[in-house]
């Protein structure tokens, strides 16, 4: 269940998408995700009643921008597992015990990629490894670049991404309640970087 899911994974995004058509810089670029304006949203489907939703609000990440070869871009993002938020307070305290992301054990999840595979004009793929719950499994994100250029107020390039990936979770162990409360759970990452 994750706010970015993965996507600190959001993290985790797909900085190499679309970034050749920044000025020309450096052959690498580094990106520092704005937490302000990123976000990490989950939603699980509760015993076909609704789709539950919820997020995480601490995470953190970076991004290197190979612009000479784009498969040799990075993408790392680590969550805060403590900052599980659904707006219902005994909720959040139950997902943070040992029935679901047992903090105390594995306070983070983490994602860092393995592959990017540039799919089109302004979309990405991105597989990496996720550490969730004591268990790292493969996951691809799908990402989009929203916009690339420089900040309308500020003096700075920013570049924002939306990325979505599915996550079995009973694969990494939290297994309490499936599938009644949904095994797949879909996380939304909606990022902004800017550059260093």
């Amino acid at each position: 269940m994750i706010r970015a899911s993965l996507t600190k994974f959001v993290l985790p995004l797909a900085f190499a998408v679309g970034l050749t058509a920044t000025p020309a810089l450096a052959d690498v670029e580094s990106y520092a995700i704005d937490k302000d304006h990123t976000s990490i949203v989950f939603n699980v489907n509760h015993m076909g009643f609704s789709t539950f939703v919820g997020e995480f609000t601490d995470f953190d990440g970076a991004i290197s921008f190979d612009r000479e070869d784009p498969s040799k871009s990075s993408v790392t993002f680590t969550i805060d597992m403590k900052s599980v938020e659904t707006n219902v307070p005994k909720l959040d305290e139950h997902l943070q015990s040992a029935d679901f992301f047992d903090v105390a054990k594995f306070p983070t999840a983490t994602f860092k990629s393995t592959a990017i595979e540039v799919t089109g004009d302004n979309t990405a793929k991105i597989t990496g490894d996720l550490s969730l719950h004591g268990v790292t499994k493969p996951v691809t994100l799908t990402v989009t670049l929203n916009k690339a250029a420089k900040h309308p107020f500020f003096d700075a390039y920013v570049a924002g991404f939306t990325g979505s990936a599915t996550v079995t979770r009973t694969e990494f162990g939290i297994k309490t309640y499936a599938p009644a409360v949904g095994d797949q759970v879909d996380i939304l990452i909606n990022l902004e970087g800017t550059r260093q």
